[in-house]
């Protein structure tokens, strides 16, 4: 543990050592562990895609992959969550699948991020033996999972393989797993909160420039908590828009004004856009994307505002600024379902909460809130009674004693 964090526990650590341990016939003592955390991003929700200004950090659950280098060039993998076994070489060739192809698995990450050091040129020569397991319930929650489970490969394959690689270049590494090899058209917010985050600091990330600083806060370092509160809904919705529609409106309404302000030679990016230019001719957009544009702009500013509260020790206002955040993702972005939203609302009613929104796009998953630390118990039953009562349906699905979880602020990926 370092900085306070409390996640892994050690005999966390020793339960996949013991694993790996008997999966390679090596010593305990010769397992590493990959921490790769969760994420969360209170406000720069959904603008990282347009080169936006986002804040995150992470929290003190996540991903732990247990490995020990294999000579002969073979990835042997199991998993914690999933069925099977993953097998495969570090020379193999791997080409784009798609997520969308029905003969995908949980074993693409792993594959993706022999893509990613291969497209970059690195030289393979050690596969790994690995366990990988989540925090248990929180796949499939809005915390980012997917890219902690890239990152993790990749600091697994880059330690077996004695690869010098900085935080940096493990953002563009998991780019390519993520926007090549897997078809998804997300931006660089989940990879860089993981990677570059700090006990204790909110790390703020320019997604145009990539350039990047931490925030520290030591004023309310422990007089708050963070809330994640779980719908039930594990898969998106049918009639969800999807994430990929989205970032083609945004594209579109910066086309629109980049066309207007005679700039069209550019990328079709809302960080492209001066705050004058749409000013000035946001009425040239249709509703939709007029929606889209409103809330990156706002997003933005919500963010600088952000950080200026925590730098300041401000935490209601931070907290306010992340409901609003929350708010304009319903009502500019349009995302969220009819549950997401009623846990957003039901939070915001919650004894000691500063500040709520979705976690993620809001189609699944959860949502997050900064709580008092001395309120967070009272939080926690007011919003696990509330949600029941308004979808006892979702409820009955998950564990009662855990969809609502008290959390803290973790530290970034690393190998131990």
């Amino acid at each position: 543990m370092t900085g306070g964090v409390s996640w892994p526990r050690e005999e966390e650590l020793n339960r996949i050592r013991n694993i790996v341990s008997e999966m390679s016939g090596r010593d305990p003592d010769e397992v590493r562990v990959v921490i790769s955390p969760y994420r969360i991003c209170p406000l720069g929700a959904h603008i990282d895609h347009q080169g936006g200004t986002v804040s995150a950090m992470t929290i003190n659950q996540g991903i732990l992959l247990g490995f020990v280098p294999s000579a002969d060039g073979e990835v042997v993998l199991c998993s914690g969550q999933f069925k099977g076994e993953v097998q495969f070489s570090v020379n193999d060739v791997q080409l784009p699948r798609p997520r969308l192809q029905e003969d995908s698995n949980w074993g693409d990450f792993a594959r993706g991020a022999i893509y990613a050091l291969q497209r970059r040129g690195n030289s393979l020569t050690q596969g790994i033996t690995g366990y990988i397991c989540g925090s248990e319930g929180l796949d499939s929650s809005g915390l980012s999972s997917s890219a902690a489970v890239g990152i993790a490969y990749l600091l697994a394959l880059e330690s077996a393989n004695n690869l010098a690689v900085l935080p940096t270049e493990n953002i563009d590494y998991d780019q390519l797993i993520e926007n090549e090899y897997l078809g998804l058209r997300n931006g660089i917010l989940d990879q860089s909160a993981i990677l570059l985050s700090s006990h204790g600091c909110l790390t703020c990330m320019n997604c145009e420039t990539k350039e990047h600083k931490l925030i520290r806060q030591s004023k309310f370092q422990n007089s708050y908590k963070i809330l994640l509160a779980f719908s039930g809904l594990r898969k998106a919705l049918t009639n969800s828009p999807g994430y990929n529609l989205r970032v083609a409106e945004c594209q579109e309404a910066a086309r629109v004004l980049l066309k207007a302000s005679g700039n069209d030679k550019v990328e079709p990016l809302l960080c492209n856009v001066k705050l004058e230019a749409y000013e000035t001719y946001k009425g040239k957009l249709e509703p939709n994307l007029a929606k889209r544009a409103e809330h990156y702009f706002s997003e933005n500013m919500r963010v600088l505002k952000g950080h200026e509260a925590w730098a300041s020790g401000n935490l209601k206002e931070f907290g306010k600024l992340i409901s609003a955040s929350g708010l304009s993702s319903i009502e500019n972005y349009e995302c969220g379902c009819e549950p997401l939203i009623q846990l957003y609302n039901i939070l915001l009613r919650a004894p000691g909460v500063y500040g709520a929104r979705f976690s993620g796009a809001g189609f699944r998953g959860c949502c997050l809130a900064f709580v008092d630390a001395d309120l967070a118990a009272e939080a926690v039953s007011f919003v696990s009674e509330e949600y029941q009562m308004a979808q006892p349906k979702l409820t009955s699905q998950v564990n009662p004693d855990s969809f609502v979880l008290i959390c803290e602020a973790g530290d970034g990926a690393r190998v131990i």
